[in-house]
């Protein structure tokens, strides 16, 4: 089990430049956790593609709902005193620290892209491509 940050789901769902390694990093463990959060960043993410004309809104309808089931079940409500004193120590925004502390109380792995999560939470973030390196 990891928690899947946002864009990590966006480069799984997103064709790109990064959707290998996020290929990658399903095949290497397929139970995803992310806190509700996700689905509004997600949901801006495809905000932003049908604003942009890179996605209908159709299209964007779509991709959200194979976000949702590829987080079935897999979604977290965590308390703000604990978003918050993380925030506070850490010095990332809260949103970002929704996702490190579902991390930290599940004792797994947060696979980000994000250099500031990634420095900040050395001990539970991971980049992708290093998740799927020692995972082989």
């Amino acid at each position: 089990m990891i928690v899947a940050d946002t864009n990590l789901v966006a480069y799984l769902l997103l064709e790109g430049e990064n959707t290998a390694i996020a290929e990658q990093v399903l095949e290497e463990d397929s139970h995803w956790i992310a806190p509700l959060l996700w689905r509004s960043e997600f949901r801006n993410v495809l905000a932003t593609y049908v604003r942009q004309d890179l996605l209908s809104l159709e299209e964007a309808l779509d991709i959200q709902e194979a976000g949702e089931v590829l987080l079935a079940g897999r979604e977290y409500s965590l308390t703000s005193e604990d978003v918050l004193r993380t925030a506070q120590r850490s010095g990332c925004a809260a949103y970002d620290c929704e996702f490190a502390v579902l991390a930290q109380k599940n004792e797994v792995s947060l696979v980000t892209s994000d250099r500031r999560v990634l420095d900040a939470f050395p001990e539970v973030a991971v980049h992708p491509r290093s998740f799927v390196a020692r995972s082989r």
